[in-house]
């Protein structure tokens, strides 16, 4: 089978968190994968959460529904090495105003914002190539194309692609040993050595965060997983895990 790989960069980025709404705005310490789709939805040119309101807000209509980047490219199979010492990527708090007059009710009409921002964030993206959606993604991606500007979760934040190339990747159906890339927690099995001597089994970082895996379908809110990047020796089963250049890579 053949995998799309590439670097997503930029000098910052910005994924809320939107369980809090003031004081400060705080991000996702990772990029997760409803962003990943936004992303490529517009290099596609697909429609976002804006299309979809303005829809729904002419038919005036309650109904499930997603934006048509989520419709069209939730199936994709993808995953993400964070470019970071253990997968940590550094964050820091930024304040600027918000003078555009409608943002706050005070008097002057300016709003300090606050955000945590990503530092010069870095990852090596993987989409395996194995419906048409993927293929085409490939192709516009590969013929440095796009509809939309694609930015990381804001518009403040250019995404930059480069390294692009398509690689040949084995499945491995079962096995054990270390995953490369982030992967759901629930999808391996943690496996502790019993010999005290044995290096090979010995975990020296584990990061773990909750992040977006999928939309609700009536809210859009996001439905939250916990995903681990360690370098200990995971057992997998069912999961769909390729050999890429000596590395173990989970999609999800």
């Amino acid at each position: 089978m053949k995998v799309l790989c590439f670097t997503l960069s930029g000098r910052t980025a910005f994924f809320k968190k939107p369980e809090v709404n003031s004081y400060v705005y705080f991000t996702y310490g990772n990029i997760h994968k409803i962003a990943l789709l936004g992303i490529f939805g517009a290099i596609l040119g697909y429609g976002g959460h804006t299309q979809k309101f303005q829809q729904a807000g002419r038919s005036k209509k309650i109904e499930e529904s997603f934006p048509e980047f989520y419709e069209r490219l939730v199936s994709l199979n993808i995953a993400v090495i964070p470019n970071a010492e253990n997968g940590f990527i550094r964050k820091k708090i930024q304040s600027f105003n918000n003078s555009v007059g409608y943002a706050s009710g005070e008097q002057g009409g300016n709003l300090i914002v606050k955000e945590q921002w990503l530092e010069a964030p870095s990852w090596e993206v993987y989409v395996l190539l194995d419906c048409e959606e993927a293929e085409k993604l490939c192709g516009a991606i590969q013929e440095r194309k796009c509809v939309y500007m694609p930015y990381l979760g804001k518009n403040d934040h250019f995404a930059d692609i480069s390294d692009i190339y398509v690689t040949e990747a084995e499945e491995v159906k079962s096995g054990k040993g270390k995953i490369s890339s982030l992967f759901p927690k629930e999808n391996g099995e943690f496996q502790v050595s019993d010999d005290f001597w044995d290096d090979e089994e010995e975990m020296t970082f584990k990061y773990e965060e909750k992040l977006p895996i999928q939309l609700d379908a009536w809210t859009n809110n996001y439905i939250l997983q916990s995903f681990v990047y360690t370098d200990a020796v995971i057992a997998w089963e069912s999961q769909k895990v390729c050999r890429i250049k000596d590395k173990n890579i989970m999609f999800y």
